[in-house]
């Protein structure tokens, strides 16, 4: 059966992918070298990577069900769902090992609704969530790392050790936070130590540059989750995992250009 959405015809890369035919085209070439496209035995895939690579996009970005999805690209509920399986850990950001000198991180947490309980916890949004812990660049807003999600119920400060965020980035360069992060030895606001208490006008000063420049997260958690999957996850296991590092990738890619 052939199908209705192909990457051959570049009018439907953008609407699923954020990305343009070129950069959508780097992707490709970066997944061959990276090894995502091997010579198989047995049967081959029913769809060029090109196109497996869009339907992935596609149930990311729209969050229909694979039962609705793989009539759109000719293929089985089952292959659609092989090709998920595959090619979304092949999708993921790696995270960044090395910073340029100066460099300023911001972290941040961000509730992704999901339904395997296994992985999840009921949460301040009243939801079963993941609590995921995401830093960027402060300079480029590029997401740089992205920590392994907890059950929604972890608070931020004790999520940005357990999650492996706080290895990914080392020590080397300067991390903002909330004021969330007590304790953790990140940049955070300048906070009343008791209720009455008013903070001289340099701490307020300081506060709100630290806003302004922390709300860039904020920007990048609302791009991202223009994917809909981010906003109510079915997949199991490490599959919000996997989605949350992809789109992060084609997130960055976006940026590059």
């Amino acid at each position: 059966m052939a199908g209705v959405i192909t990457a051959s015809e570049p009018s439907w890369i953008g609407p699923f992918t954020g990305l343009s035919p070129r950069q959508f085209s780097k992707l490709i070439t970066a997944l061959r070298r990276e090894g995502a496209d091997p010579v198989r035995k047995g049967r081959p895939w029913s769809l060029p990577l090109e196109d497996r690579v869009l339907l992935v996009a596609a149930y990311w970005r729209t969050n229909l069900t694979l039962r609705q999805l793989a009539p759109l690209f000719g293929v089985s509920k089952s292959a659609a769902d092989r090709i998920v399986d595959h090619l979304g850990p092949a999708l993921a950001l790696q995270p960044r090992r090395r910073f340029r000198k100066n460099t300023v991180l911001i972290a941040d947490g961000t509730l992704v609704p999901t339904r395997d309980r296994a992985v999840a916890a009921s949460s301040k949004n009243y939801r079963y969530s993941t609590n995921h812990q995401v830093v960027i660049d402060a300079d480029t807003r590029l997401v740089v790392a992205v920590g392994t999600p907890l059950p929604g119920n972890r608070n931020d400060c004790r999520a940005w050790e357990d999650s492996g965020a706080k290895a990914a980035v080392g020590t080397t360069p300067t991390v903002i936070a909330d004021g969330g992060y007590r304790g953790t030895g990140l940049t955070i606001p300048h906070y009343r130590r008791h209720k009455n208490e008013d903070l001289p006008p340099w701490k307020e000063e300081h506060n709100a540059s630290h806003r302004k420049v922390r709300a860039r997260i904020e920007h990048t958690f609302a791009r991202m989750k223009s994917w809909k999957i981010l906003r109510d996850c079915r997949l199991r296991g490490d599959g919000v995992h996997h989605a949350m590092l992809g789109i992060a990738r084609l997130h960055n890619l976006t940026l590059t250009g």
